[in-house]
């Protein structure tokens, strides 16, 4: 029987994994019905989750002054790029393809900055990673159900920038103290963004309501419940929980804007995650292997 610590454990990631998506969704149903221009949409997306996590730090006693907010330049920077490309990128991309496309991103490139700092993949993890990149070509190949090319690059740019913020915020001992200070850093830019579209009113109402949705809620409360669950998973079951979010935003972007679930989305999502499901679980075993060498192991390998 599931005791109450574990079943609030799996509810608490439902709800994340949930907000995760929902910021594909709400995005991609403000821009696609015209509700909102992409920098208006960015820039109330970015203020709405400052305030946000600076109400929750204040109730957490996260921070008691503006001076000992975290994060940093880089980090908010990484989140500005993140944001704008990817609300541009929902100008051609259905919810799901989206989801879809920055995830896989997000991993191929954390792999690329592994290897290049030295850390090699194991077989499983190069096979599983060239299972994804193979399907995730089958995915851009012209055709009718193709993505639009510049959406896509313009999502690939969003996972390289949130790859980096990820890279930039490992090991972070205040990991939602410094994402709120990341997104307080933001904050002159994003009203930089939202004055025009206040002048020019070309967004509804309507549009308002999903940005500060996708701002307050799908991502200052959902990074808040994401953070405050870590650490009762482990590591990997965290990785592995996070495949769900692209399948979750095609489930949404089905049920709140009939996108059409076509059968080439269904098998390359189906490739490019189970690849990066299989890398994620190379990396796990490889990992759990190497801390079970004793030193002494390590001197007769050597020897």
């Amino acid at each position: 029987m599931m005791t109450s610590s574990v079943a609030k454990t799996v509810l608490l990631t439902t709800l994340a994994m949930m907000a995760f998506a929902a910021n594909s969704v709400l995005n991609r149903i403000a821009l696609a019905e015209g509700a909102a221009d992409a920098l208006t949409y960015t820039g109330v997306r970015l203020a709405s989750g400052a305030v946000m996590l600076v109400l929750i730090l204040v109730w957490r006693g996260g921070f008691a002054r503006l001076g000992q907010m975290g994060g940093s330049i880089g980090g908010a920077t990484a989140l500005f790029v993140y944001a704008i490309a990817f609300s541009f990128a929902y100008l051609e991309l259905a919810a799901g393809t989206g989801a879809l496309l920055l995830f896989a991103t997000v991993q191929l490139g954390m792999l690329g900055w592994a290897i290049r700092k030295g850390d090699m993949p194991g077989w499983l993890e190069w096979g599983g990673f060239a299972v994804a990149a193979v399907f995730l070509v089958l995915l851009l190949l012209p055709g009718l159900s193709a993505p639009a090319p510049s959406g896509a690059v313009l999502m690939v740019v969003a996972g390289l920038a949130w790859a980096v913020y990820t890279l930039l915020g490992r090991g972070s001992a205040r990991p939602l103290v410094d994402t709120g200070g990341n997104f307080l850093r933001c904050l002159p830019l994003a009203i930089l963004l939202i004055l025009p579209g206040v002048f020019m009113q070309s967004t509804s109402l309507a549009g308002w309501i999903y940005a500060i949705a996708s701002g307050a809620l799908a991502s200052g409360l959902g990074y808040a419940i994401w953070y405050g669950v870590l650490p009762a998973l482990e590591r990997s079951t965290a990785a592995y929980v996070q495949l769900s979010v692209p399948a979750i935003a095609a489930l949404g972007g089905v049920v709140f804007i009939a996108e059409p679930l076509t059968l080439r989305l269904m098998l390359c999502s189906a490739g490019i995650l189970g690849g990066i499901g299989l890398a994620l679980w190379g990396a796990d075993q490889r990992k759990r292997a190497a801390r079970h060498v004793t030193p002494a192991s390590r001197a007769m390998k050597k020897g």
